[in-house]
């Protein structure tokens, strides 16, 4: 039988909740797609992790995931997303605090040990700071690597590249060297036309307008030409000359003297059975008697000895 799918918690009273269990601490709330996401005070933020697991009613007892956000143009712009899940309600919850650059987050390893490598991800590709986390160092990068990938102002190229060195043996990091630079895309249709000149086009001679075209009277349809058969009224007509004429009357004149070839007469039909004579009887070579259908009895021969006959 088919397991009937999870039930999960309906979202109402859990903002309701949270709100009287934080006060102060809770900057925003927003219930959407489904969701519930709670912007919470940076400073505090262990104590509300503790409060949101703690708290019955809420229960978010584990951890499951930490993100990161970049938003250059705000002036905390990362935001640090928690996602919860509460294991005796099945329901889930997003929590959301907000830094920058300088200002570090409190690490919450005290209450959940998974998040040590977490807070390291976000610290490796954002470069978000977390206080009290015992090994705050890359973890997806290489040794020496510099800047953050995930931020909005990190090239897509980087800064270094690596390759194997023949010479050297290793693999060596150089910078980045690009044989061409990146083009500036548009999200202009290339097959509807662009309201601009591409780069080489202005070198390009503008083609001549085509004249209008001038309206002439159609030409007069021609008659059909009708084939007529080559006939000849007289033998002067063949162009083959005398010699060839004559030889010509002669066949004419030797196929009118021959006889006219007739049907093969075809054989006349047998007669019919009845009307034929009986045959003469055959005369026997041999009586016909019961002597003659018998079995005759085999002969034996005698054999012989070394002394002769036996």
């Amino acid at each position: 039988m088919r397991a009937p799918a999870p039930a999960y918690t309906a979202n109402d009273g859990v903002i309701d909740s949270a709100a009287g269990i934080l006060g102060g601490a809770l900057l925003s709330s927003l219930d959407a797609v489904g969701e519930v996401a709670l912007t919470v005070d940076r400073v505090s933020l262990v104590e509300t992790m503790t409060a949101l697991r703690d708290t019955p009613g809420l229960e978010y007892q584990q951890l499951m995931e930490i993100a990161g956000v970049d938003y250059p143009e705000r002036p905390d712009r990362f935001e640090v997303v928690y996602c919860l899940l509460s294991l005796t309600r099945n329901h889930r919850i997003r929590v959301h605090v907000q830094t920058d650059e300088e200002k570090p987050v409190p690490s919450i390893t005290g209450i959940w040990p998974v998040a040590g490598w977490l807070e390291r991800e976000v610290y490796d590709m954002y470069g978000v700071l977390f206080d009290g986390n015992p090994d705050l160092r890359r973890i997806l990068t290489d040794y020496g690597f510099r800047g953050h990938p995930q931020r909005k102002d990190f090239p897509l190229t980087g800064y270094v590249e690596l390759r194997y060195s023949e010479e050297q043996k290793r693999v060596v990091y150089e910078p980045v060297q690009l044989a061409q630079d990146f083009r500036t895309f548009d999200f202009m249709s290339p097959w509807e036309g662009a309201d601009y000149v591409l780069p080489g086009d202005e070198k390009a001679v503008p083609p001549s307008p085509a004249p209008a075209p001038v309206a002439t009277a159609p030409a007069p349809a021609a008659a059909p030409k009708v084939d007529v058969p080559k006939t000849t009224e007289k033998p002067a007509d063949t162009g083959a000359g005398e010699p060839a004429n004559a030889e010509a009357a002669k066949k004419v004149a030797k196929a009118k003297a021959a006889p006219k070839k007739t049907a093969k007469a075809e054989p006349a039909a047998p007669e019919p059975t009845e009307a034929r004579p009986a045959r003469k009887p055959r005369a026997a070579k041999t009586a016909d008697t019961a002597a003659a259908t018998e079995a005759k009895p085999r002969r034996t021969r005698a054999k012989k000895t070394d002394g002769g006959e036996a």
